[in-house]
Protein backbone atom coordinates (compact mmCIF):
# COMPACT_ATOMS: atom_id res chain seq x y z
CA UNK A 1 0.00 0.00 0.00
CA UNK A 2 1.17 3.52 -0.40
CA UNK A 3 0.10 6.42 0.79
CA UNK A 4 0.73 10.42 -0.97
CA UNK A 5 1.31 13.56 1.19
CA UNK A 6 0.91 16.59 -0.53
CA UNK A 7 2.53 19.79 1.41
CA UNK A 8 2.59 23.11 0.26
CA UNK A 9 3.92 26.63 1.40
CA UNK A 10 5.13 29.91 0.42
CA UNK A 11 8.65 29.58 2.10
CA UNK A 12 11.45 26.57 1.59
CA UNK A 13 11.55 25.66 4.85
CA UNK A 14 8.16 24.67 6.40
CA UNK A 15 6.18 21.58 8.51
CA UNK A 16 2.71 19.82 7.73
CA UNK A 17 0.99 18.29 11.28
CA UNK A 18 -0.70 15.56 10.83
CA UNK A 19 -4.05 14.87 13.40
CA UNK A 20 -4.36 12.31 13.49
CA UNK A 21 -0.36 11.43 13.81
CA UNK A 22 0.34 8.97 10.76
CA UNK A 23 0.79 5.27 12.58
CA UNK A 24 2.79 3.13 10.48
CA UNK A 25 3.17 -0.43 11.83
CA UNK A 26 6.31 -0.59 13.81
CA UNK A 27 7.00 -4.37 12.69
CA UNK A 28 7.35 -3.96 9.20
CA UNK A 29 9.50 -1.39 6.85
CA UNK A 30 8.91 1.67 5.04
CA UNK A 31 10.58 3.74 2.57
CA UNK A 32 9.79 7.11 0.88
CA UNK A 33 10.34 8.82 -2.10
CA UNK A 34 9.76 12.23 -3.91
CA UNK A 35 7.52 12.12 -6.37
CA UNK A 36 7.09 15.51 -7.51
CA UNK A 37 8.11 19.47 -7.02
CA UNK A 38 6.23 22.30 -8.34
CA UNK A 39 7.44 25.96 -7.55
CA UNK A 40 8.51 29.38 -9.60
CA UNK A 41 12.62 30.21 -10.35
CA UNK A 42 12.25 32.66 -7.97
CA UNK A 43 15.20 32.02 -6.84
CA UNK A 44 17.27 35.62 -6.39
CA UNK A 45 20.72 35.96 -7.93
CA UNK A 46 21.27 39.48 -7.35
CA UNK A 47 20.81 40.54 -3.76
CA UNK A 48 22.30 43.18 -1.20
CA UNK A 49 25.73 41.20 -1.08
CA UNK A 50 26.38 41.77 -4.95
CA UNK A 51 23.90 44.59 -6.42
CA UNK A 52 26.09 47.38 -6.04
CA UNK A 53 27.74 49.09 -9.69
CA UNK A 54 29.44 52.20 -9.01
CA UNK A 55 30.86 53.69 -12.46
CA UNK A 56 32.42 58.00 -13.09
CA UNK A 57 31.44 60.44 -15.46
CA UNK A 58 34.88 62.28 -14.99
CA UNK A 59 37.62 60.05 -14.96
CA UNK A 60 37.02 59.11 -11.21
CA UNK A 61 36.87 62.48 -9.81
CA UNK A 62 33.55 61.31 -8.75
CA UNK A 63 31.61 58.45 -8.17
CA UNK A 64 27.91 57.13 -8.97
CA UNK A 65 26.08 54.19 -7.00
CA UNK A 66 23.60 52.14 -8.71
CA UNK A 67 21.75 49.23 -6.64
CA UNK A 68 19.55 46.79 -8.12
CA UNK A 69 16.55 45.69 -6.75
CA UNK A 70 17.01 41.58 -5.40
CA UNK A 71 16.03 39.60 -8.03
CA UNK A 72 16.52 37.18 -10.61
CA UNK A 73 18.59 38.39 -13.31
CA UNK A 74 20.47 36.68 -16.58
CA UNK A 75 23.27 38.96 -17.67
CA UNK A 76 20.98 40.97 -20.63
CA UNK A 77 18.50 41.67 -17.92
CA UNK A 78 21.42 43.22 -15.58
CA UNK A 79 22.42 45.40 -18.53
CA UNK A 80 19.45 47.07 -19.14
CA UNK A 81 18.53 47.13 -15.55
CA UNK A 82 21.75 49.71 -14.93
CA UNK A 83 21.19 51.42 -18.19
CA UNK A 84 17.57 52.12 -17.42
CA UNK A 85 19.04 53.39 -13.34
CA UNK A 86 21.54 55.34 -16.24
CA UNK A 87 19.02 57.33 -17.70
CA UNK A 88 17.00 58.49 -14.25
CA UNK A 89 21.19 59.95 -13.47
CA UNK A 90 20.94 61.35 -16.70
CA UNK A 91 24.09 59.64 -17.93
CA UNK A 92 23.46 58.43 -21.90
CA UNK A 93 23.36 61.09 -24.59
CA UNK A 94 20.22 60.26 -27.60
CA UNK A 95 19.52 56.95 -26.11
CA UNK A 96 23.58 56.18 -26.57
CA UNK A 97 24.69 54.70 -23.35
CA UNK A 98 28.75 54.77 -22.94
CA UNK A 99 28.64 51.49 -20.68
CA UNK A 100 27.06 48.41 -22.06
CA UNK A 101 27.40 44.88 -20.48
CA UNK A 102 27.40 41.91 -23.18
CA UNK A 103 28.29 37.96 -22.74
CA UNK A 104 30.94 36.25 -24.65
CA UNK A 105 29.00 33.10 -24.93
CA UNK A 106 31.86 30.86 -26.15
CA UNK A 107 34.01 31.93 -22.90
CA UNK A 108 31.31 32.07 -20.41
CA UNK A 109 32.60 35.59 -19.51
CA UNK A 110 31.26 38.91 -19.92
CA UNK A 111 32.22 42.01 -21.46
CA UNK A 112 32.21 45.78 -20.31
CA UNK A 113 32.17 47.85 -23.11
CA UNK A 114 33.03 51.42 -21.97
CA UNK A 115 32.80 54.00 -24.99
CA UNK A 116 33.41 57.27 -23.28
CA UNK A 117 37.05 57.90 -22.15
CA UNK A 118 35.90 59.96 -19.00
CA UNK A 119 33.94 57.27 -17.89
CA UNK A 120 35.19 54.54 -15.62
CA UNK A 121 33.62 51.39 -13.50
CA UNK A 122 34.89 50.27 -9.80
CA UNK A 123 34.34 46.66 -9.00
CA UNK A 124 36.49 46.79 -5.63
CA UNK A 125 33.50 48.74 -3.95
CA UNK A 126 31.36 46.91 -1.47
CA UNK A 127 29.20 44.30 -2.23
CA UNK A 128 30.48 44.69 -6.03
CA UNK A 129 28.20 43.35 -8.91
CA UNK A 130 31.78 42.72 -10.35
CA UNK A 131 32.02 38.98 -8.50
CA UNK A 132 28.87 38.45 -10.48
CA UNK A 133 30.47 39.60 -13.91
CA UNK A 134 33.57 37.72 -13.51
CA UNK A 135 35.27 40.43 -12.84
CA UNK A 136 38.26 41.19 -9.62
CA UNK A 137 38.19 44.10 -7.48
CA UNK A 138 39.73 46.60 -9.69
CA UNK A 139 38.60 49.63 -11.72
CA UNK A 140 38.34 49.27 -15.31
CA UNK A 141 38.17 52.13 -17.91
CA UNK A 142 37.00 53.22 -21.97
CA UNK A 143 37.40 50.59 -23.89
CA UNK A 144 36.63 46.30 -24.44
CA UNK A 145 37.10 44.86 -21.10
CA UNK A 146 36.63 41.17 -20.66
CA UNK A 147 36.52 39.90 -17.33
CA UNK A 148 39.06 37.13 -16.15
CA UNK A 149 36.69 35.02 -14.67
CA UNK A 150 33.98 32.88 -15.84
CA UNK A 151 30.39 34.76 -15.30
CA UNK A 152 29.15 33.60 -11.63
CA UNK A 153 25.38 34.01 -12.44
CA UNK A 154 23.55 31.38 -10.88
CA UNK A 155 25.79 30.35 -7.37
CA UNK A 156 23.68 28.06 -6.87
CA UNK A 157 24.35 24.51 -8.48
CA UNK A 158 21.84 21.86 -7.27
CA UNK A 159 18.81 22.25 -5.07
CA UNK A 160 18.36 19.73 -2.21
CA UNK A 161 14.68 18.54 -1.39
CA UNK A 162 15.00 17.53 2.41
CA UNK A 163 13.11 16.01 4.66
CA UNK A 164 13.16 14.98 8.23
CA UNK A 165 11.30 11.53 8.04
CA UNK A 166 14.10 9.49 5.68
CA UNK A 167 17.53 8.32 6.54
CA UNK A 168 19.97 6.69 3.95
CA UNK A 169 20.98 9.44 2.28
CA UNK A 170 24.44 10.91 1.97
CA UNK A 171 26.26 14.26 1.00
CA UNK A 172 29.79 14.76 0.47
CA UNK A 173 30.15 11.40 2.91
CA UNK A 174 27.89 12.83 5.59
CA UNK A 175 24.67 11.39 6.30
CA UNK A 176 21.61 13.78 5.31
CA UNK A 177 18.30 14.45 4.87
CA UNK A 178 17.89 14.95 0.97
CA UNK A 179 15.75 13.12 -0.56
CA UNK A 180 15.75 14.30 -3.77
CA UNK A 181 18.08 16.94 -5.46
CA UNK A 182 17.70 18.84 -9.00
CA UNK A 183 19.11 21.97 -10.85
CA UNK A 184 16.29 24.08 -12.05
CA UNK A 185 16.03 23.79 -15.97
CA UNK A 186 14.19 26.72 -16.72
CA UNK A 187 15.22 30.50 -17.00
CA UNK A 188 14.01 32.86 -13.76
CA UNK A 189 10.61 33.46 -13.54
CA UNK A 190 9.24 30.05 -15.49
CA UNK A 191 7.65 27.53 -13.54
CA UNK A 192 9.76 24.61 -12.52
CA UNK A 193 7.89 20.99 -12.35
CA UNK A 194 10.09 18.42 -11.42
CA UNK A 195 9.69 14.88 -12.37
CA UNK A 196 12.03 11.87 -10.60
CA UNK A 197 13.34 10.25 -13.68
CA UNK A 198 13.66 7.76 -15.15
CA UNK A 199 12.76 5.95 -11.88
CA UNK A 200 11.85 7.17 -7.92
CA UNK A 201 14.76 6.57 -5.52
CA UNK A 202 13.43 5.25 -2.02
CA UNK A 203 14.95 5.86 1.22
CA UNK A 204 13.88 3.97 4.59
CA UNK A 205 11.52 5.47 6.89
CA UNK A 206 13.35 6.83 10.06
CA UNK A 207 9.85 6.66 12.29
CA UNK A 208 6.67 4.74 12.67
CA UNK A 209 4.51 7.47 14.82
CA UNK A 210 4.73 10.63 11.96
CA UNK A 211 3.12 13.43 13.82
CA UNK A 212 4.55 15.87 11.35
CA UNK A 213 6.63 16.16 8.33
CA UNK A 214 9.26 18.52 7.73
CA UNK A 215 10.40 19.68 4.39
CA UNK A 216 13.01 22.56 3.75
CA UNK A 217 15.19 23.25 0.31
CA UNK A 218 18.99 23.80 0.43
CA UNK A 219 21.59 24.43 -2.20
CA UNK A 220 24.75 22.05 -2.55
CA UNK A 221 26.39 23.71 -0.04
CA UNK A 222 23.65 24.07 3.20
CA UNK A 223 22.59 27.23 2.43
CA UNK A 224 18.24 27.72 2.75
CA UNK A 225 16.58 28.77 -0.88
CA UNK A 226 15.23 32.36 -1.21
CA UNK A 227 11.95 31.61 -2.60
CA UNK A 228 11.21 35.34 -2.07
CA UNK A 229 7.69 34.51 -1.04
CA UNK A 230 6.45 31.85 -3.62
CA UNK A 231 4.73 28.87 -3.28
CA UNK A 232 6.35 25.52 -3.47
CA UNK A 233 4.68 21.94 -3.66
CA UNK A 234 5.87 19.02 -2.74
CA UNK A 235 4.35 15.35 -2.65
CA UNK A 236 5.89 12.44 -1.14
CA UNK A 237 4.59 9.01 -1.07
CA UNK A 238 5.24 6.11 1.87
CA UNK A 239 5.11 2.67 1.05
CA UNK A 240 5.75 -0.79 3.00
CA UNK A 241 8.94 -2.54 2.17
CA UNK A 242 7.81 -5.81 0.75
CA UNK A 243 9.73 -8.84 2.27
CA UNK A 244 12.38 -10.18 0.19
CA UNK A 245 11.52 -13.69 1.04
CA UNK A 246 8.14 -13.12 -0.81
CA UNK A 247 9.97 -11.77 -3.50
CA UNK A 248 12.12 -14.78 -4.24
CA UNK A 249 9.14 -16.86 -4.14
CA UNK A 250 7.53 -14.90 -6.62
CA UNK A 251 10.98 -14.96 -9.03
CA UNK A 252 10.90 -18.80 -8.35
CA UNK A 253 7.45 -19.52 -9.04
CA UNK A 254 7.44 -17.39 -12.13
CA UNK A 255 10.38 -19.63 -13.29
CA UNK A 256 8.83 -22.46 -12.63
CA UNK A 257 5.97 -22.02 -14.42
CA UNK A 258 8.04 -20.89 -17.21
CA UNK A 259 9.84 -23.60 -17.15
CA UNK A 260 6.62 -25.95 -17.71
CA UNK A 261 5.56 -23.77 -19.99
CA UNK A 262 2.62 -22.33 -18.53
CA UNK A 263 3.64 -18.48 -19.30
Amino acid sequence: MTTTYIMSANKSDFTTTYSPTIKLDPSKKYEAALLSLDMYNSIPNITKDNNIFTYSVDNGVTWKIIALDTGSYELGAINNEIQRLMVINGDYNNNLFYITITANVSKLTSIVNITNPTYKVDFGVENSIGSVLGFEALIIEAGYNESPNIVDIMKINSILVNTDIIMGSYVNNYASPAIYSFYPNVSPGYKIVERPNPSLIFYPVARSDIRSIRVWLTDQDSNPVDLRGEIVTVRICIREVKSRSIRREIIAAYKDLKKQNII
